[in-house]
């Protein structure tokens, strides 16, 4: 079942599926560790859903809304 990064709550978990999108986005993400198969798991969403923090690969990342909604995970 694939869904987004934006769709999941806090204390959930899923593995990246692949990065919509393309060129700057796509790459910037990718620079900071969202590959496919590495597993996500979310700290806090905001109140309004903007932004999402998440712990992969050992560390903090914070998301915007537009970004969560390129990453497919499952």
């Amino acid at each position: 079942m694939e869904k987004t990064l934006k769709e999941l709550k806090p204390g959930q978990k899923g593995v990246v599926l692949k990065i919509k999108g393309g060129g700057i986005v796509k790459r910037r993400l990718m620079d900071m560790g969202i590959t496919q198969g590495v597993e996500v798991v979310v700290k806090k969403v905001a109140p309004l859903g903007d932004p999402v923090e998440v712990n992969i690969r050992g560390y903090e990342l914070t998301f915007r809304k537009e970004e969560a909604e390129n990453i497919i995970i499952k």
